[in-house]
């Protein structure tokens, strides 16, 4: 076997792991931190960035066991974290961030046994490419999750844990760990190095987190991440040499065109939110060609990011440092990084973490702006020589490779269209099963995944249409899982992922078994919460029905003018319904106001607001709710209440029918 397919490999799973544990670990803050919706001491467990620095206290002659008890610990706490808690996996996952970063610096300065040649960027950039493929496919096969990361792939963790260790005992970093005055060019390219993971991790290591940026082709963009990844594997295994070609302009004209192009993508899906309580409501359709040109020349543009790397990791090895000459740009790029991912969250939380979360209202594009701009400023500096300094002529993409690849780029295609497929229902007659459910992220009340409970929930009602709320998950807070794909794929469901994620909305989305039409979200004048109602139409049996999935939020006057634009909007079309989280309890003026035109389902068939089995909502718990047309009637209401629900809401369904 070709020696060089170690680092390679090595530099895969590294990269993966990167991602992976730093995901999880922020996933386990918001989820804990999800209960109270706000900061609490919980939020210490970033700290687990800068577990480099206790490098910094031991001597040198110690640094290879230390490596290797990253190693080991790393494996372990990576196989670990899908079977534990929320609380487990904060702590497992912190544990093997630190444990990576710590490894970090030792591979910046790694050779293979028995030589004495750096290892060229390429080497970095085949495997950083190979990473995001890995994790595109780990989470296309999982219907948007990452299938590694959940108890049934657990499995596939603990293998690319195994293959880790197995790899790196093909490389030395000792040699290099000399005692040099750490170089200002060093540490700004380790901060490079994490900008470029840290675009990686935001965004194209999960092609659903683009997708629901744009409404975009889902599978369309995650072949062209795969595609385009696996491209760059051939060519920088095959030809090692031919990014030397690349001057250091072209480079920056490359870098500055697809900061521009990224930016563009995610302000075409910026939203001028209502200023007031008299503004008009924002309708946001699906988006048309004009917008969808910068996605498209981003995903064209995008693999720049593993030559920006591959230039990074050059410049770093060209000053031959040791490991600990390496800390403090690792820690100052761990510090970045969590800077921007703060910033990437309070776009989301904006009202709840003041003074500072309110500035980031509404620019949800400027983490992405500042991870692809600044990795542009740090390579325009000049530098005397970028290119590849230990250029390996044997290196060349053998048979076996490509088939490797070829078989990764089938499997991931294979998923993506196995997991996308949309199941045939027959049409009911005269009814609809509707269903109402506030998943919490996925989550149930006591802030533990509940995916599988809620998935076994749904298909136990079988409803026909189901709104989903605080189902906004696709971003960092939440390890980019899209739960709105995983239930919809899973259930063969048409689905609309309503308000998109460059919105900030706790998300409303809307899945059915029949096509849904004019799909459409409606923006409503808020202090708080951004208030995104979906909307879309039915077909059934020749009838014509218009959903709301609803999930309103805020200040009284927020609450009435949503009421009132909701009212507005639906009373000229007949066979309305309105469900969803509502916020609002029966003795509220905006309740009273919908009440007052349409009939609420539970009320209705139960007047005394308790169902023969002794479900009693006539309390300050029932704000979840089924509101229909006059013309149509009810029957069969329920709750399920938490913790049955594997939420911290009651589910709410009812049985909707109508006369012939």
């Amino acid at each position: 076997m070709n020696k060089r397919v170690y680092p390679v490999i090595t530099f895969a799973i590294f990269f993966l792991f990167l991602i992976q544990t730093a995901g999880t670990l922020v996933e386990s803050i918001y989820i804990l931190d999800l209960m109270n919706t706000s900061l609490d001491e919980k939020v210490l467990g970033l700290l687990f960035f800068f577990t480099p620095a206790i490098l910094l206290i031991f001597p040198r002659k110690l640094f290879q066991p230390i490596s290797w008890i990253a190693v080991v610990t790393l494996a372990v706490a990576r196989g670990l974290t899908p079977y534990l808690d929320t609380s487990g996996r904060m702590l497992a996952s912190g544990i093997g961030l630190g444990s990576t970063l710590i490894l970090l610096p030792f591979l910046l300065s790694a050779r293979l046994k028995g030589q004495s040649n750096r290892l060229p960027g390429s080497c970095y950039s085949a495997g950083f490419a190979l990473s995001i493929s890995l994790s595109v496919l780990l989470r296309t096969v999982a219907y948007g999750l990452d299938y590694s990361l959940f108890p049934e792939g657990a499995w596939a963790g603990w293998l690319l844990a195994a293959l880790l260790v197995a790899v790196m005992s093909q490389l030395d970093w000792n040699p290099l760990d000399q005692k040099r005055k750490p170089s200002g060019s060093v540490t700004l390219s380790m901060i490079g190095v994490f900008l470029v993971a840290g675009l990686s991790w935001f965004a194209f290591s999960a092609p659903a987190v683009i997708a629901r940026w744009t409404e975009g082709n889902y599978r369309l963009i995650v072949m062209a991440v795969s595609l385009f990844s696996l491209i760059w594997i051939g060519l920088a295994l095959g030809k090692p040499d031919w990014t030397d070609k690349i001057a250091r302009g072209w480079l920056l004209a490359w870098n500055l065109v697809f900061t521009l192009a990224l930016t563009l993508t995610l302000l075409a899906q910026r939203i001028p939110f209502p200023p007031t309580p008299e503004s008009a409501a924002i309708v946001v359709v699906p988006p048309g060609w004009g917008k969808t040109l910068p996605l498209v020349l981003t995903l064209l543009l995008y693999p720049v990011i593993f030559l920006d790397l591959q230039r990074f990791v050059n410049r770093i090895r060209q000053n031959e440092p040791g490991a600990k000459e390496l800390i403090p740009g690792t820690l100052l790029g761990s510090l970045v990084l969590v800077l921007l991912v703060f910033a990437q969250i309070f776009t989301n939380v904006w009202g709840y973490v003041e003074p500072i979360s309110p500035w980031f209202r509404n620019k949800f594009w400027l983490p992405y702006f500042l991870l692809s701009g600044l990795i542009t400023l740090l390579l325009s500096k000049k530098r005397a020589n970028d290119k590849n300094d230990s250029p390996d002529s044997s290196s060349r993409v053998n048979w076996r490779w490509s088939l490797a690849l070829g078989v990764l780029f089938l499997a991931t295609l294979g998923s993506v269209l196995i997991t996308t497929r949309i199941r045939a229902f027959q049409s009911p007659t005269y009814s609809l099963v509707v269903m109402t459910y506030n998943i919490q992220e996925a989550n149930g009340e006591d802030g533990e995944r509940s995916y599988r409970q809620q998935l076994a929930l749904i298909r136990q009602v079988d409803p026909d249409i189901l709104a989903l709320q605080e189902s906004d998950s696709t971003r960092i807070s939440l390890n980019n899982n899209d739960y709105v794909r995983y239930y919809a794929g899973k259930l063969g469901y048409h689905s609309y992922y309503g308000p998109t994620t460059v919105t900030g909305t706790y998300g409303t989305a809307i899945l059915s078994k029949y096509p849904l039409e004019n799909t459409q979200t409606v923006f409503t004048f808020s202090n708080q919460d951004e208030v995104g109602t979906s909307e879309a139409q039915v077909t059934v049996n020749g009838k014509l029905f218009t959903i709301y999935d609803v999930h309103p939020d805020g200040s009284d006057t927020a609450m009435l003018v949503w009421a009132e634009t909701l009212l507005k909007r639906s009373q000229s079309r007949a066979n309305v319904i309105s469900l969803g989280d509502y916020n609002l309890r029966d003795y509220e003026q905006p309740y009273q106001l919908i009440d007052s035109v349409y009939k609420n389902a539970w009320t209705t068939v139960y007047p005394s607001k308790i169902s023969p089995d002794g479900t009693d909502m006539s309390g300050e718990n029932r704000i979840d709710h089924i509101f229909v047309s006059p013309g149509l009637e009810v029957r069969n209401p329920v709750y399920i209440l938490p913790p049955e629900s594997a939420t911290d809401h009651p589910v709410h369904w009812a049985e909707i029918f109508w006369e012939d």
